[in-house]
């Protein structure tokens, strides 16, 4: 990681550091909108290297090449980023306070159950995840903390200890250490599906933009189908042609079938083989409240704020 004397190029500002599935990608797009803000692209990922494919060259000139995506700014734009694993990275607040340490911080925090499931549902349609059962998701948590467990084609497999994602005070703690605790906004994501204007309005005076243009409302992950991991796994094994049996396949697809239509023709069973999203488990949902309880007890004396009630964790038998 290069120190804040070798940038050449502008840093950013501000950046939405997470959770996922907790309204980021709206906040994003909200925020983008507004024309002091310059915000070309989300989940640039740069200060989580340790969630990177073996061999990916995004970043071939470090960090040279991550801060030419905001060279498009204008002078009096502020310029935002958002990539939904820094908060959960142990060293991402450490290392965007080595380029910039006047950097604000917004995080997003959801109640830890519905959290976990719609974290899991994503996990599962983004092929990070190959156990389609939330609960014996996350009864694998001790093993894949020990590296045991894991999807053998899991384009993530460091973020699958479910439990890890739900440290929320600990997560803080990370960033107002790096930043002080006036330069983090911790935004609670039902408030900001009940009221999109009132959230966005705290983020633009957080940011000293003012701003009176309308605010859309976007509405933040809805029910995400689950994609079938064995579909899934043979249409990897066929297009990739990786293994001896499905590499004449593979040869044989690609001489007679355009580039063009071999991808739509993926995309389309990718589509064609999602189904809808189970049924909540209410007693999974409940086992989940009763373990983070603690957890959410803690946050609320940190933030000084009854998270114990506005969640509902006061009403758990």
């Amino acid at each position: 990681m290069a120190s804040a004397g070798a940038v050449r190029h502008r840093a950013p500002d501000f950046f939405i550091v997470g959770h996922p599935k907790s309204g980021t990608s709206a906040l994003f797009q909200m925020l983008r909108s507004n024309p002091r803000l310059h915000m070309p692209r989300k989940e640039p990922s740069f200060f989580v290297p340790e969630i990177w494919p073996a061999g990916w060259r995004k970043y071939a000139n470090g960090i040279d090449d991550y801060l030419a995506y905001f060279d498009d700014a204008a002078p009096e734009q502020l310029i935002g980023e958002a990539t939904t694993a820094y908060l959960w990275s142990k060293h991402a607040a450490t290392r965007i306070a080595e380029v910039q340490p006047d950097a604000r911080i917004i995080a997003i925090l959801r109640e830890p159950a519905s959290f976990l499931r719609s974290l899991h549902l994503q996990f599962v349609r983004s092929n990070v995840e190959n156990e389609s059962d939330l609960r014996k998701a996350i009864a694998l948590d001790q093993a894949r903390g020990e590296g045991a467990r894991l999807p053998p084609n899991s384009t993530r497999p460091q973020a699958l200890v479910y439990s890890e994602h739900v440290r929320y005070v600990e997560q803080l703690r990370r960033y107002h250490a790096a930043f002080g605790r006036e330069r983090v906004l911790v935004l609670i994501y039902e408030d900001f599906r009940a009221d999109n204007a009132r959230t966005i309005g705290e983020v633009l005076e957080f940011l000293d933009v003012e701003s009176s243009a309308p605010v859309e409302l976007i509405e933040a992950n809805h029910s995400s189908g689950v994609r079938s991991a064995r579909v899934y796994d043979l249409v990897r094994s066929v297009y990739l042609g990786r293994s001896p049996a499905t590499r004449p396949l593979k040869a044989a697809i690609k001489t007679i079938t355009p580039r063009r239509v071999r991808h739509e023709a993926v995309a389309a069973v990718n589509r064609m083989q999602r189904s809808s999203p189970p049924p909540v488990d209410a007693e999974l949902m409940r086992e989940l409240r009763h373990r983070f309880k603690a957890e959410v007890e803690s946050l609320s004396e940190y933030l000084d704020r009854d998270l114990v009630g506005f969640w509902g964790y006061d009403r758990i038998d």
